[in-house]
């Protein structure tokens, strides 16, 4: 449908870069809420790993984090048509977000939650490359420059020569590059797919994952201080879904990507104030390089966007 100025002296394309502006903005809030309920989620898992096996606390949750978008559906009469769950795009999304969980939660429960979450940063920069490459986004020099820039942040603050850059934090460097996959994949879903619906998608893929290594990991008890931590988490983890299809579903995802940043700020905020934890002069230095590499990715957006919007509402 095209668009039509109230104002005879105003271009119609000027109203349509004023809707494109309204949808960022809106991407990035939607972004930022869901940062905070990843990292408040993984707080709590962290903690509950140290009593519990891991597949079966990624499957515990994940029962709960179903449940939970199921009830919210009810509550809400949102439509979700199960034909949908296993299909085309939705299915592919799912199966990358269940390998990058897995790849993520992993290397998070042997490190340092601002380690995980610092390496995990490289996602928006991914994201950024792969839609130059596969969308076909057009950048200049200066992006070009505060890409490298933010992987130079990212080594920086996970330092290779040191102890902390092992097997697990390689692993965690896969889990961000399977999560951009995953939400330049989550572009390609149609409009008319409700994210409600691509949010239990997700969510029922890590489980049935979580699921089937708990067969071959075996099961363990537990007691209620621990299905408190996971049913927290699961809320959590519910809303992070949600608010990230949202996100990414929602204005040009060259400005919406490196709002991924404040999750960084979220989890050295928490760590401050829960394990009084504080980065150390390199690594303050690789946080500013981060985040400087991406406010100006922000401000400077690709000269077109990723791909046109498709029919439908969310």
């Amino acid at each position: 449908m095209s668009i039509v100025s109230s104002d005879p002296f105003r271009p119609a394309a000027a109203d349509g870069e004023l809707e494109l502006l309204r949808a960022s903005r809106l991407g990035i809030g939607l972004m930022v809420g869901a940062m905070a309920c990843f990292v408040f989620n993984d707080a709590l898992v962290k903690y509950a790993s140290q009593t519990m096996p891991a597949a079966q606390l990624i499957f515990v949750r994940g029962l709960m984090a179903v449940a939970w978008i199921l009830l919210v559906a009810r509550a809400s009469g949102a439509s979700i048509r199960i034909g949908d769950l296993g299909r085309g795009r939705v299915a592919l999304r799912s199966t990358l977000d269940a390998l990058a969980t897995f790849a993520y939660l992993l290397s998070l429960f042997r490190m340092p939650i601002g380690n995980a979450i610092a390496i995990n940063m490289a996602s928006p920069l991914f994201i950024t490359l792969l839609a130059i490459v596969l969308l076909r986004e057009r950048v200049g020099l200066g992006q070009w420059l505060a890409i490298a820039a933010g992987f130079a942040g990212v080594l920086l603050l996970v330092r290779p020569a040191t102890d902390g850059f092992n097997e697990f934090a390689l692993l965690c460097l896969l889990g961000a590059l399977l999560h951009a996959l995953r939400d330049l994949v989550t572009r390609g879903i149609p409009q008319s797919v409700a994210s409600i619906t691509v949010t239990l998608s997700t969510a029922t893929a890590v489980t049935l994952l979580a699921g089937g290594a708990t067969a071959v990991q075996g099961w363990e008890p537990f007691g209620l201080f621990e299905f408190g931590l996971l049913a927290g988490a699961s809320v959590f983890l519910a809303g992070g879904y949600y608010l990230m299809i949202r996100s990414t579903r929602t204005g040009n995802l060259s400005a919406v990507a490196p709002f991924r940043y404040s999750a960084l700020l979220i989890a050295l905020a928490l760590g401050w104030i829960v394990w009084n934890e504080a980065p150390d002069p390199v690594g303050w230095t690789g946080i500013a390089v981060l985040l400087l590499a991406g406010v100006y990715l922000l401000r400077r957006p690709a000269a077109i966007p990723a791909r046109p919007r498709l029919g439908g509402t969310a």
